[in-house]
């Protein structure tokens, strides 16, 4: 049985639906968590259902404090083992109406944000030879998506830079995935309307939307010792709706 006892573990995205269930996976096998994210109540929250779980207010998008938000975790959990990358946005808009901040703030955050985070989180592995990086892509980043140049573009990125990091690290034990969700069921979804729901569900072979444990799932598998032989692959989770 996967368990992540003595394993401390960095979760970024903390606040949202997948975030949520990805605290609850690694909490339930004994991990030593600490959640970030920018939404300071949320997070409060959090520390409440999981009181033995440490939380830090972050905002990824600020790179030139990302190392010293690495040290910072680094110190509350007295040591790094698992980075899960899963903090992300969308600003979507057609690429002839996007603006240049709305595609800049995209890769900014989904993509140059969680490469730093990566650099200096395996910076800290580096000295025990041992880490699990795992980041939340997405199906789009395969597929392409209308109205979502900018946020297809930050996950294929993300995919992309996961490989050559997991080439650059192997030797050292540390290895660098990503899992791939399609349509999850999340407070977002709920808002989705029901005709565009029927349309989307008719894409998806299990006629169903995932939920975050789906997700979390696959995410701890990688992050375990179970996966110590897989580094640089991306793990779909989505019904069948895109197969690699």
């Amino acid at each position: 049985m996967i368990n992540f006892e003595n394993k401390k573990i960095i979760i970024t995205g903390a606040t949202g639906g997948i975030g949520n269930e990805l605290i609850k996976k690694f909490s339930s096998m004994k991990g030593k968590v600490l959640a970030t994210g920018t939404n300071e109540e949320k997070l409060k929250s959090i520390k409440e259902n999981y009181p033995n779980i440490e939380i830090l207010k972050f905002d990824i998008s600020k790179h030139s404090e990302i190392e010293n938000f690495i040290d910072e975790c680094t110190s509350k959990l007295n040591g790094l083992d698992i980075l899960i990358n899963n903090a992300g946005i969308t600003l979507d808009n057609l690429s002839l109406r996007m603006k240049s901040e709305e595609w800049q703030k995209v890769i900014d955050v989904n993509l140059s944000s969680t490469f730093y985070m990566c650099k200096y989180a395996i910076k800290k592995m580096l000295k025990n030879k041992f880490g699990r990086v795992v980041n939340i892509t997405s199906i789009v980043g395969h597929t392409g998506n209308l109205g979502q140049a900018n946020y297809t573009s930050s996950k294929a990125g993300v995919i992309a830079m996961s490989k050559s990091l997991a080439i650059e690290y192997a030797k050292k034990n540390i290895t660098v995935n990503c899992v791939s969700p399609g349509f999850i069921q999340t407070n977002m979804t709920d808002k989705i309307n029901e005709d565009i729901k029927t349309i989307l569900m008719s894409r998806i072979p299990m006629n169903k939307l995932g939920n975050g444990e789906d997700v979390s799932n696959s995410v701890a598998f990688l992050a375990s010792e179970a996966a110590s032989y897989i580094t640089g692959e991306t793990i779909h989770v989505n019904g069948g709706m895109y197969m690699a």
